[in-house]
């Protein structure tokens, strides 16, 4: 049986674009509109839906159900809201003057370090763009002596923010207005890589000289709980990012940081070790042969039997009694993998053990 093709969904940047065209139509026209259409940024002509439909003479409102396709989002199904209002003052010039304003449930940026400045709301600027280019069509032969107000907001988003990491970059009390190409790619990396990016650069701006890459919420605990010891960081300092070992590295070679700190579980370094540079897409039965013939060089012949036998490599851990020649082992191929990956700069690597202490750190 042939799978169907997974269905890509659209961004709240575009949602809100489209709602924002919506509003604007409503307020120029005084009549009521059932969909919106937008061109993306890669030049795709798009029609959205609309619903809530309100106006009067001097404001108007509707909003998107945002469709993220087959794509993991925690937005998919949230409703964005646009309204439109006009203010009788006539600016300088008599040119009509945008302003775009976040509402309820849209998150505002409260550290630098983010493509948006502080006390601005999180609307990204390719988002930005689409908003006021939407209403600025829709006025575009009309001479208003007023000026638009675009308030964008999102009824549960401030609870749906809980579910990101929004918090941790410093964008607080709701959502961040995303996207770059409109389009939601289905079960696509961007979302995460698109965090890690900022996340990095939140924490350079933020002064830190190191940055500590998880690959899950146990080893981030067992990395905070470290450092808490031996020499604080601030919590911008902690990135986390996933599977996504190879892109991290790069970014923060990319963006200069002068420390980096790999902090993961057993199975996840050992899949570094490998050379993994996604670590959810490797064979963990061949990740252990391997390691099994890295055992065999240095004569341990135990654990070369343990490795032969076991089913994970938690269990040869295990098994082995977190035996310290393992570890190291692991932890060495771990590093220098990550070396390769992303050379020059101070590297070490951090093992976390399963109930977030702390195993090895070098």
């Amino acid at each position: 049986m042939t799978e169907r093709p997974l269905r890509h969904g659209y961004t709240t940047g575009a949602c809100a674009a489209a709602a924002a065209r919506g509003a604007a139509r409503m307020l120029r026209t005084q009549q009521r509109q059932e969909a919106a259409e937008i061109v993306l940024p890669g030049g795709e002509r798009v029609t959205f839906p609309l619903a809530g439909q309100t106006f009067d003479g001097l404001s108007a409102s509707c909003h998107v159900v945002k469709d993220a396709g087959d794509d993991p989002d925690v937005t998919n199904g949230a409703e964005i809201h646009v309204t439109v209002r006009r203010e009788a003052r006539r600016p300088p010039g008599g040119k009509t003057l945008i302003f775009l304003l976040g509402g309820r449930g849209v998150g505002r940026v409260t550290k630098p370090g983010l493509a948006v400045p502080v006390g601005e709301p999180a609307i990204n600027p390719v988002p930005r763009r689409l908003i006021t280019e939407a209403v600025k069509e829709e006025f575009a032969v009309v001479c208003l002596p007023e000026v638009l107000y675009v308030t964008v907001s999102i009824p549960n988003g401030e609870e749906l923010a809980q579910k990101t990491l929004n918090a941790r970059l410093g964008i607080l009390g709701g959502l961040s207005i995303l996207g770059t190409t409109g389009i939601v790619r289905p079960i696509s990396a961007q979302a995460w890589t698109d965090t890690i990016d900022s996340a990095v650069d939140v924490a350079l701006a933020g002064g830190t000289s190191t940055v500590v890459l998880s690959t899950g919420r146990t080893s981030e605990l067992a990395a905070q709980a470290f450092f808490e010891r031996t020499a604080p960081l601030p919590e911008e300092a902690f990135v986390m990012m996933g599977d996504h070992v190879g892109y991290a590295l790069r970014a923060c070679l990319g963006k200069g940081v002068p420390r980096v700190v790999l902090a993961g579980q057993f199975a996840k370094l050992l899949k570094i070790a490998c050379g993994h540079e996604q670590t959810h897409v490797s064979s963990a039965e061949l990740d252990l042969r391997e390691l099994a013939s890295w055992l065999a060089a240095t004569g341990a012949a135990a654990l070369v039997a343990l490795a032969e036998r076991a089913n994970t490599a938690r269990q040869l851990l295990e098994e082995s009694g977190r035996d310290r020649q393992l570890i190291t082992l692991v932890c060495e191929r771990a590093r220098r993998a990550a070396e390769r990956l992303a050379p020059g700069g101070e590297l070490k690597v951090l093992l976390a053990d399963y109930d977030s202490t702390m195993l090895y750190f070098g």
